[in-house]
């Protein structure tokens, strides 16, 4: 689960890069960060042709700001802006983490708003068998464990549709969101972990 983090988004000698993509990705952070909450479903798919994987999961994202939960591949990633709780209910474990923020994790919110802070940007194709989307290129100011990602960005809703990220290890992460939701009623119990809910679980504090 803390590759779905790393990877659950990337200098100058890179040449062609297009203020065009820098502004859609401007418009695309301002329409995200204008949600108060987003809950997205999305498919997960892990691939390494070298090592013959390819693995395809389901997962669920809750955002607010810098605070999230994110279901996928049997774990549960829970974030309330400082504190990261990592539990795995087939052996009833919790391992709890600090947020650092200098970390070069690609924490949700990065994913789907901070583009033009840490990235390089260019659009790869403005025409495609779908006009509506747009593919945009991300590649890390800064030397990262990963070294390249593709966004397709719905134009007309200003939102991300999907991303592609490939790590220095030969994996290429994809994720497409198949439901977008917005503005929906959070509580700050939905951006913690109670170790009182689940009976026996072991609490592993890694702080």
């Amino acid at each position: 689960m803390k590759k779905l983090i790393i990877v659950f988004l990337m200098a100058a000698a890179f040449s062609g890069y297009s203020q065009k993509a820098s502004e859609i990705l401007d418009q695309v952070s301002a329409k995200t960060k204008s949600y108060t909450s987003i809950k997205a479903d999305f498919s997960y798919r892990m691939e390494n042709a070298k090592a013959k994987i390819n693995e395809q999961k389901q997962g669920t994202l809750l955002l607010s700001g810098d605070k999230y939960k994110m279901q996928a591949s049997g774990q549960t990633v829970i974030c309330d802006g400082k504190t990261i709780w990592t539990f795995m209910p087939e052996s009833n474990e919790v391992q709890v983490n600090s947020l650092d923020n200098k970390d070069e994790a690609l924490t949700p919110s990065k994913l789907l708003s901070n583009y033009n802070t840490n990235f390089k940007s260019k659009i790869l194709n403005e025409k495609n068998s779908d006009p509506g989307t747009i593919k945009i290129e991300l590649v890390p100011n800064t030397i990262k464990n990963y070294n390249r990602a593709v966004l397709s960005v719905d134009k007309a809703k200003l939102q991300v549709k999907s991303f592609m990220i490939c790590d220095k290890s030969g994996n290429i992460f994809t994720y497409t969101i198949t439901r977008f939701q917005t503005d929906i009623p959070v509580s700050a119990s939905d951006f913690s972990f109670d170790p009182k809910k689940f009976p026996g679980v072991e609490v592993i504090d890694m702080r």
